[in-house]
């Protein structure tokens, strides 16, 4: 894999080591393009973020960083964003008066952290499947992300012909946007509700375009598909063919 664009720092509260530490692992993996895309800063305090305030130490560490190690490997400055309604422009003024490389799309809430709901929590409620993919096809049609990560966090426990009904409806609209869906490493690595045989399935059934994400949160999960247990036979039972070096399908940000 020549690339990897979802790696956090320890501004988000829930990641470890520093952001050398992530270069080195990625260049003794074979790395090419390290892109750091850390959870957005949005307009509240927030423990699973980091903060406003922060933005220019993140993004001038990471130009130092960028300068020192460009004969070794490419280093890219995005973040992992929510689509929100409440706090979306506000954030994305802030933000793009730094560098910035892209941004990638990760709907962890629906509408947003304070007034909603965490989509990973376990729910047998249609109407909140349905809110979330409604939601993040909107958030896809703003046309200003790279990709869309761990597509499948919705954790749906209804029915098996609820969920492919509704997320049918997220990979279309993937598929006619052009944006790539991310397996997810650190779902995988995590033992969590995802990735998703049953979505990426249907996924690349329909056609869909696929990123692997490591979504590192430590240093020693950038790592090759390969040489994460398991996740190589993940993507050949569900025929997944990998999409790399996405950020050439990225809209000017």
């Amino acid at each position: 894999m020549l690339a990897n664009y979802h790696t956090h720092t320890i501004r988000c509260h829930h990641a470890q080591g520093s952001e050398r530490e992530y270069i080195e692992k990625a260049i003794s993996e074979g790395f090419k393009i390290l892109g750091f895309s850390d959870h957005v800063p949005l307009p509240f305090k927030s423990p699973i973020r980091m903060d406003m305030d922060e933005i220019e130490d993140y993004v001038e560490t990471l130009l130092k960083l960028k300068e020192e190690y460009k004969d070794r490997i490419d280093i890219l400055i995005g973040y992992e964003v929510e689509y929100t309604t409440a706090y979306f422009e506000k954030m994305y003024n802030e933000i793009t008066q730094y560098h910035l490389d892209y941004l990638i799309q990760g709907q962890h809430f629906v509408p947003d952290e304070i007034h909603g709901y965490y989509c990973g929590e376990p729910t047998s409620d249609e109407r909140r499947l349905r809110r979330y993919v409604d939601f993040t096809i909107e958030g896809m049609k703003t046309g200003i992300f790279t990709y869309l990560a761990h597509p499948d966090l919705i954790n749906f426990k209804g029915d098996d012909v609820t969920y492919p009904r509704h997320m049918e409806r997220l990979i279309a609209a993937a598929i006619d946007l052009d944006i790539p869906l991310e397996v997810n490493m650190y779902g995988f690595d995590d033992r969590r509700n995802y990735p998703y045989d049953v979505f990426f399935k249907t996924a690349s059934k329909m056609g869909a375009k696929f990123v692997v994400g490591c979504d590192a949160h430590r240093p020693g999960l950038v790592v090759q598909p390969e040489n994460l247990n398991g996740f190589s036979d993940f993507l050949k039972n569900n025929d997944i063919k990998i999409t790399d070096n996405v950020i050439s399908l990225a809209a000017p940000v």
